[in-house]
Formats: structure tokens, sequence, C-alpha cells
């Protein structure tokens, strides 16, 4: 930060308006330049617990307007995502770091969950059953579960959110955000929408801040329902500490995504899907592709031209228009992925493209104009094994791993030995192969000759095993049954009601 200029402050959003406090601030860079670019409160206890009660007492009026009328919000709210798309897009790169084109297409995947969510008065439908017994009619219905709370990571400050308050508001609920402390300002930019858009005061609510915000959501009462993305670690202390105060918890976790590249794969088609997801977004993705699974002889046929194209990567300022792949968020995770490949090599995986090194000069990499800025160029290993580091954590930076193996039973084997299940590709021309592939990967998202096969807004986004904790997917029709709990209602009246107690356990008749 130039001394004596203003820092840009980002603010809470509680009650439908921004709201600041005299408690603690945090810089918030522009990974392209290494630069504050504004500051962000952090919230305390009390800021979330205002934030809670804001949200409760939105809740028994929200909660009662009909479905249709809470889809008319959310149809204005889309039409005001839509207008303003560019400008969020704008804004996620300003703060985040990846290519603009890739923040258009994360805003325009949030949009869709959007364009779902305003069709509830449907998705809210129940199920009637007359006549179950002699006059007796049975039907069940969908209501909301009251003040729910979202936790979301950087890498995805529009998307991610997306995925759960649409869908919680749609339903009934009112909500609370916690987005990234490292990239803010996309959430508060969604709120003064949905404001603009009639959504009553209260009814979504952002808290700025790090753990100490986290911790008070979840250790509220108020709070029936937690949703998380993040690493695994973190995933599964929300859903137990979540869990055992009684919430309903969904926690997604990390992921190794691996990409089975057989023999008679289109090997042009399988550079460009590693190429893009691998060093799309500088690798920071839970679908990011990180380890390519070799099959048989495709190993040597692929590895030149992959690493060829990993070299010619164009590292820039997001905003550049010809930019492949920006920074990464911050110095922090710079010097954790820096340390990431050198472990790498030092365990014996071949180190084919160093990131850490310009291609061309074999200078330390950095990009000219912004050298302050958090860069790294795309890192390559080939002959790396299931027992090194860099195969087994998640990395969540620019860096491929290659492992080889003999044939498709092998590359089975390997992917499903892995704790992290979240997404898995397979490149192949051989229908059976595809079939048998989909059909006995252990992995929740499957992609056949597709690198990041995330599901669209109406079926639902999850792994398994370590990626996810909790019984249900994100968005989709599970995530309307996420933010709802079920009521089934049975009546009779007395004209159909026999004389005398009944002392049986009561059935059809």
């Amino acid at each position: 930060m130039i001394a004596g200029l203003m820092t840009e402050l980002i603010q809470h959003w509680i009650g439908g308006r921004a709201v600041g406090t005299a408690g603690a601030r945090q810089d918030v860079f522009n990974p392209a330049t290494g630069q504050v670019a504004r500051q962000v409160l952090l919230a305390s206890a009390a800021d979330v617990a205002s934030a809670v009660g804001s949200a409760r007492e939105a809740f028994p009026a929200w909660a009662n307007t009909p479905p249709v009328r809470r889809a008319r919000v959310l149809t204005r709210f889309l039409a005001r995502l839509n207008e303003e798309r560019d400008a969020l897009a704008g804004l996620i790169t300003s703060e985040h770091g990846k290519v603009f084109s890739d923040a258009q297409g994360e805003v325009t995947r949030g949009i869709e969950i959007v364009e779902f969510a305003c069709g509830i008065p449907q998705l809210l439908k129940g199920d009637f059953t007359d006549q179950v017994s002699t006059g007796i009619d049975n039907w069940t219905l969908r209501q909301p579960l009251g003040v729910v709370a979202g936790v979301t990571p950087f890498n995805f400050p529009c998307m991610v959110p997306c995925w759960m308050f649409p869908i919680a508001i749609a339903c009934g609920n009112t909500f609370v955000l916690k987005p990234s402390e490292r990239d803010p300002s996309a959430a508060l930019f969604m709120a003064r929408l949905l404001t603009e858009a009639g959504l009553p005061a209260g009814a979504f609510n952002v808290v700025q801040g790090d753990k100490t915000a986290v911790d008070a959501l979840l250790e509220h009462p108020d709070v029936k329902a937690v949703s998380f993305v993040g690493s695994t670690p973190i995933a599964q202390s929300i859903y137990q500490r979540g869990a055992q105060a009684g919430k309903r918890v969904q926690a997604l976790g990390g992921a190794k995504n691996h990409m089975v590249v057989m023999p008679d794969a289109d090997l042009e088609q399988a550079v460009d899907a590693l190429i893009g997801a691998a060093y799309g977004s500088a690798g920071e993705r839970c679908m990011a592709i990180s380890v390519a699974v070799l099959v048989g002889d495709s190993a040597d046929r692929i590895m030149p031209a992959l690493a060829a194209r990993v070299r010619q990567l164009r590292v820039a300022n997001g905003m550049e228009r010809d930019a492949q792949m920006g920074p990464v968020i911050n110095r922090a995770a710079l010097e954790r992925i820096r340390g990431y490949i050198e472990d790498g090599a030092a365990s014996g995986a071949q180190l084919l493209v160093d990131g850490r090194r310009d291609p061309s000069s074999g200078a330390a990499f950095t990009v000219a104009g912004h050298e302050d800025g958090f860069w790294l160029g795309g890192t390559l290993f080939d002959h790396v094994t299931p027992k090194m580091r860099i195969y087994r954590e998640e990395i969540f930076g620019p860096v491929l791993a290659c492992v080889r193996v003999p044939d498709f039973a092998a590359a089975v084997e390997l992917v499903n030995a892995h704790p992290l299940a979240n997404g898995v590709a397979c490149y192949t021309r051989d229908g059976h192969v595809a079939r048998e592939f989909g059909r006995r990967i252990e992995v929740g998202m499957v992609g056949i000759n597709i690198p990041i096969p995330v599901p669209m807004a109406w079926h639902g986004f999850g792994g398994w095993k370590s990626s996810l904790f909790g019984d249900t997917h994100a968005y989709g029709e599970e995530g309307v049954r996420f933010y709802t709990r079920q009521k089934s209602i049975m009546q009779r009246w007395p004209e159909s009601t026999g004389k005398g107690a009944e002392f049986a356990m009561p059935t059809a008749k």
C-alpha cells in the first residue's frame, strides 16, 4: 500500500446494508501486482451474532412468502447478474488473479444456479395420496430450516456461494455468507444486487472474516445448517463440529483429480485437455486435473507434446486478452507450491518443466512489469509414483504429475486407491472401456473425454470418500433437499371416523 493513500475497505453486509466495525482488518492483494488493493474487515463473534440475528428476524416473513414471489425476486437478481457479469468478473480477476475469460465463465456458472433456483415453485411440490386408508388422505410438503450459513473458498468467490444461497433463499431460508477473506468483494457485490432485486433486509447477510467468524457460525444455536467448500481437514472438522451441535452439514473437501489417457485416445485432444484442466486458473480449482495416468505406450507418445505446450503457456495479468494463466492467490500459496516442486524433484520424480524458472532463460519466473506479483509457470513431472508426496497430497497449484501404468486395470486400481475422490476423467475411443470406467471408478464426478466434469445446475456437485462429508451434494435437487425438511400430513374428517377407541397399530383399511 502506498503511504498516504486511502485503501478501499470491504465491509460486512447485515440487515440490507453495508456495515463497518472498529475491529481487525486484513490486506487484500492484487495477485498480479503483489500490491495491497483493498482491506477487509474481520468479523468478531459479536458481528456474526448481529448477522445471524438479522437473518433470524427476517426468516418468518420470508418463509411465509409464497415460493412464486420468492422466485420473482431471484428472477430480478438473475437479470442484474447478467447485466453486471463483466463487472463482477473483473472484480474477481483483480482479487483472485484468474484470467478474465475464466472469471466470466465462473460468473456464468453461478448464473446457471440462479436460473435453476428460479424454478423453486415446481421444485418444492410435495406428494399427495388420496385415500391411503378409508377416509384418510396423506401428503408431504418441504419447509425451510431457518437461518443457514455458507463458508466458501477463495478459488470461486462467485460460483461457490451461488451453489448455496440462491437455492437456500428460494426455499424460504435466510442466509449468512462467510466468503474467503482473500477475495471478499464479490460477495458484497452480489449482496447489493440482491437488495436491488427486492430481497428483504436480513434475508441475505455477509460477514467477512477468518476462523473466528467460522467458529462463531458453528457455535451459534440459531444457525440450523452449514455448507462448506475447502480443504479436506477443515471440511472434516466443520462436519464433525456442526453435526455435534445438531446442525445439518454438507462439507466439500479437497481433491486429487486423475485423468486416465488410454493408448487409443486422441492424443492431441488429450494434450489440450490436460493443458486447460491442469493449468487453467493456475491449478487453483477443486476440479483441476493434477495427475495424468498414462496407460501403456500413451506415455512416450504424449509427453513430448505435453512438455512443449507447458513451456509455451502464456502467463500474464489476467486482464490481458491473450493470457492463459494468471498468478496464484498470494505469497503464502506461492511458497507452498514451490516447496512441493522441490519435494517432488528430491523424491525422484523427473522434473520436465520447472515452473519456478523461465523456460527460455532459466531465470526465476516472473512477468515483466509485474515483478512483485505471485507468479509461477506451469510445472510438469514424469515418472511420479504413488508414494510421493506430490502424488498423495492436494497441491492446489499449476503442477501436473504424470504416472505411468501398464494397463486399464492398473489405472482403475490406482485411482480407486486414492482417499480423495472428487473428479476423474478418461480419454478413450473405446465404448467398452468408457462404460467400464464409469461403472468401476470410485469417484463422485466422472468425465469421458471431458476433463472437468462439473455437473450442470440441475444435477448436483460432490465427490466421494474424503472429498465430501455429509449425505447430500451441492445444488440441484439434492440442494433443495438439504435446505428443506419434509413434513408428512395425514387427515380425515369426523364423517369418516368410526366410533370407539382404536388400540391396535393403525393400518390401511
